[in-house]
């Protein structure tokens, strides 16, 4: 919980909805529901694709967790990766879901300016943090 308090609340906030996004994912749509639209794009990578949504919907979880209380920068330049890989993956597999309404264009993008506030107010912070312990010295 010590990731909390010495950050911004953009980082804070940032990070909740990144972490409440992928969790949600992986738990609804994936192991609670198998939802026909998720199903429908993994019948594309193979036929055990309703074991690989269980399997990604555990990764989803952990990733979820990792954007939460990671010390580090680089899982939300993974996440914006993610987010594009996953838009494109859409885009060419099932086209059509494009034009739905909270459809992958607009999830995928606000999710993406979520990292990019994210991965820059924890620079910020760590700079803040630098100049308070140089004062302090």
């Amino acid at each position: 919980m010590n990731l909390f308090i010495r950050h911004s609340p953009e980082l804070i906030v940032s990070r909740i909805a990144l972490a409440f996004v992928w969790i949600y994912q992986g738990i609804v749509p994936k192991l609670v529901c198998q939802s026909p639209i998720e199903l429908g794009l993994l019948a594309h990578l193979g036929p055990a694709f309703g074991f690989l949504c269980s399997i990604m919907g555990y990764g989803e979880i952990l990733f979820g967790l990792l954007l939460l209380f990671s010390p580090w920068r680089w899982p939300f330049l993974l996440n914006i990766a993610a987010m594009l890989g996953l838009l494109a993956f859409v885009s060419v597999t099932e086209p059509g879901l494009l034009t739905q309404p909270f459809n992958p264009v607009t999830l995928n993008a606000a999710l993406i300016a979520l990292s990019i506030t994210a991965y820059s107010a924890m620079a910020s912070d760590a700079s803040r943090r630098l100049i308070m312990k140089k004062e302090n010295q």
